[in-house]
Order: C-alpha cells, then structure tokens, then sequence
C-alpha cells in the first residue's frame, strides 16, 4: 500500500536547517499503521536539496554549508546567472547534495539512526518554501 502527500517547509534563507520534525508533523498521519516501509521524501527544486547528517550539534551544519561553498564557490565565471550570483552554484549544489533521501519506517517511526537528522540545504540567498512530496510505501 501507499500514501503520499505533497507540502510546503517554511521559508529559509541559505544555510543547512534541521527539518526532521517539520516533516515528521507533515507525514505522521501516514506512518501510524506502518509495521515495515520506506520513506521517500524528494525535494520539487534545482536550487536546494534534502540529507540525512548529525542532528545534534549545529556545528556541522554551518561547516557543510562552508564546505559547499568552498566546493562550489559563487565567484565562478558562471554562465547561467539569471536569478543571481547564486543561480548556477545553487544548480550544481543540489546535483551533488541530491534532491531525496529514503528512510526506513519501523513500527510507524522513521527509523533514524540515534545523530542523524533530515536537512533541508537551501542554497539561495533569499529565503524560498520549498515543496517536499512525500511517498511511504509498506
């Protein structure tokens, strides 16, 4: 069987956030009667992505967010610019972060290890919703 739901996170502005209960208050409803499944979340964007990283210390997210740039810096002589400074750099963010993450379901609870938290990893400056369609199949 599945269900599936289709949602809007709450904007944010560039950086690696924490979304774990954000989405869980979106998807409980589907998980309460599910003994053994998987979670596909898939992000609807190309300037942000969804992982799964240590959710305790904020640390790591503001150093992923670092990493990233460092990686994918925005002074680049990027040809696609339409939107910004950020556009292209945001594109190819997301292509190495990726756009969906699957987590296991057990006895209707994401099966999460004990540190590991869902990040959204909004790559624009200027804070964006981002739509997440959400698919649990048991």
């Amino acid at each position: 069987m599945g269900w599936q739901k289709t949602f809007t996170l709450q904007r944010r502005s560039k950086g690696c956030h924490l979304v774990t209960e954000e989405i869980f208050t979106q998807i409980e409803p589907g998980l309460r009667d599910v003994k053994v499944g998987v979670l596909y979340l898939f992000i609807q964007h190309t300037s942000a992505a969804l992982t799964i990283n240590e959710n305790y210390d904020s640390d790591v997210r503001r150093d992923m967010d670092m990493a990233l740039d460092r990686i994918v810096p925005e002074s680049l002589p990027w040809l696609h610019n339409d939107e910004g400074p950020d556009d292209s750099a945001s594109h190819t963010k997301t292509s190495l972060v990726g756009t969906s993450v699957c987590v296991p379901i057990t006895d209707g609870r994401m099966n999460l290890g004990t540190w590991q938290g869902i990040y959204l990893t909004e790559f624009r400056h200027a804070p964006h919703s981002r739509r997440i369609v959400a698919t649990i199949l048991s």
